[in-house]
């Protein structure tokens, strides 16, 4: 993960460092997380807080410009996610040349950020429209800061999800960026979701990446890749470069 920091109309922008500051800001991580040894890089709002479901244009916008200055430095595949937003994160990967995006695009759940509603058929449409049929969608089914609506357990809404929505992967978190993944969810959903690639969303540390690359296909990282592993703080080449260590010698146990 490549955390932007928070962008105009965010309530923590820097407006006396401008859009010019998240550049820099973004040019110094992603260095650290390129050459830190990661295998891609997904770019979001990750300070944008408080979410909004509904994103406003500047949002995408800006993102679009920054993403833009950092092409050139670029030489990993790279997604993109407006949080908490379906149609602009693909709307931004169209417009980038981002290769994927990761979203909550299904269910209806009561969260920190009021009732969240999403309409996966009307963002697959979209992303139709926009000539975004390329763009890799991740599906996070298990929200950050939210729960179900109803009562269904996991195994049948990964089921229903993959059968119904077709994810081109899905991912599963705990309950905030950094925090660890329920092992038992994780078996949970890959054993359910059949094909489907899955990806450990939060929680991934060098001390567990081999556990949990036992079972899921891939890992999302933000947190620990930064100086101490606080979340707030910026990514540091050492601690990317432990973490990829402990994957790839995972790894190669399985070649």
């Amino acid at each position: 993960m490549l955390h932007l920091a928070a962008l105009p109309g965010d309530p923590a922008y820097d407006s006396a460092g401008g859009v010019a500051a998240v550049v820099a800001r973004a040019r110094e991580e992603l260095e650290a997380l390129q050459s830190g040894g990661v295998d891609g890089v997904m770019i979001s709002n990750e300070f944008s807080l408080p979410y909004l479901t509904k994103t406003e244009p500047i949002t995408a916008i800006t993102m679009a410009r920054i993403i833009g200055e950092l092409l050139p430095d670029v030489s990993v595949p790279f997604g993109v996610n407006v949080l908490w937003d379906g149609r602009a994160s693909i709307d931004l990967a169209v417009a980038t040349g981002a290769r994927f995006v990761r979203e909550i695009f299904t269910g209806v759940y009561a969260s920190d950020f009021g009732l969240w509603d999403t309409n996966v058929g009307e963002v697959a449409r979209h992303r139709a429209r926009v000539g975004g049929a390329d763009v890799k969608l991740l599906f996070n089914i298990v929200p950050e800061s939210a729960k179900y609506l109803v009562d269904r357990d996991l195994e049948s809404i990964t089921r229903t999800t993959v059968f119904a929505t077709l994810p081109d992967a899905i991912c599963v978190s705990g309950a905030t960026a950094g925090s660890p993944t329920d092992l038992e969810a994780l078996r949970t959903v890959k054993a359910a979701a059949g094909d489907v690639p899955v990806f450990v969303n939060t929680g991934v540390r060098a001390e567990n990446v081999a556990t949990q690359l036992g079972i899921a296909d891939g890992a999302v990282v933000g947190t620990y890749f930064k100086a101490d592993g606080v979340f707030e703080n910026r990514a540091e080449k050492s601690r990317v470069e432990e973490l990829m260590s402990a994957a790839r010698e995972f790894r190669a146990q399985l070649d």
